[in-house]
């Protein structure tokens, strides 16, 4: 414990110094976006919640606290805090469709033994909650993706404000295209780094890879790291168009 108060103190120290008070704010918002998702699964656990409401209500909130009280309310953040959004409903939708056809929810057979003495007729949708799961995964990525082409757009509105809708729409994909393939590097060696004791696991079982690739337990992973890249890809169009209008639109007004 007291080495969890130490490197806690370490980062703390570190985002003030580089970040002000802009950095202490980024500190504290781990806090609250903890707490969101500890009530989130805490609601989750009643049969007649649903996990697919209570995702998005958490998305939001999330989404606010890392957009609104990091850097305040602006332009740029009320942009990436629709993009987020937009992408969040359409990804839900896609991940509970994808996750129903797959069958990739609940547990493995792998974890028959650890389970068997509990009672598995709790009520709740598994489909959903595996929806959640990936949905909770990929939102920092996704308001990463977002605030970054919104701030970057914005600085190319504010040094060309005469720019077209359609120059400034295919600016946004260009940056978005040098973000997609680090963002989706990034989220893949995440996931496999945070899951290589399952390969080590299946190792130890004598898997063939066949085998492997046929288990629940990796089907959902990799179903995981897929979803979150599809999030990230759809961000960037999304992003660039809602800028691009709003940026043009907020000069048609002023004119």
């Amino acid at each position: 414990m007291n080495v969890i108060v130490v490197l806690a103190g370490i980062l703390c120290f570190l985002m003030v110094v580089v970040g002000g008070k802009q950095g202490l704010r980024s500190f504290l918002s781990l806090f609250l976006n903890f707490g969101v998702l500890f009530v989130t699964i805490f609601l989750m656990t009643n049969p007649k919640n649903s996990p697919i409401v209570l995702t998005l209500i958490a998305c939001t909130v999330i989404s606010c606290i890392s957009l609104f009280y990091i850097n305040k309310t602006n332009s740029k953040t009320i942009t990436a805090f629709i993009s987020t959004m937009v992408t969040i409903v359409v990804l839900l939708l896609f991940i509970t469709l994808i996750t129903k056809k797959t069958m990739i929810q609940g547990f493995g057979e792998e974890s028959t033994e650890e389970i068997s003495i509990f009672s598995l007729y709790i009520g709740v949708n598994f489909v959903q909650i595996g929806a959640s799961v990936i949905i909770m995964s990929t939102i920092g990525a996704i308001m990463d993706v977002a605030i970054s082409i919104a701030t970057s757009m914005h600085e190319i509105f504010n040094r060309n404000p005469s720019i077209s809708r359609k120059s400034l729409f295919t600016s946004g994909l260009n940056i978005g295209r040098d973000i997609l393939g680090t963002d989706t590097n990034t989220l893949f060696f995440a996931f496999f780094g945070g899951y290589l004791s399952l390969l080590i696991w299946f190792k130890d079982l004598s898997y063939s890879i066949g085998e492997i690739v046929n288990s629940k337990v990796f089907s959902a992973e990799m179903m995981t790291i897929f979803c979150a890249g599809i999030g990230i890809a759809l961000i960037i169009p999304i992003a660039s168009s809602i800028n691009a209008y709003y940026l043009v639109k907020t000069r048609e007004k002023i004119e």
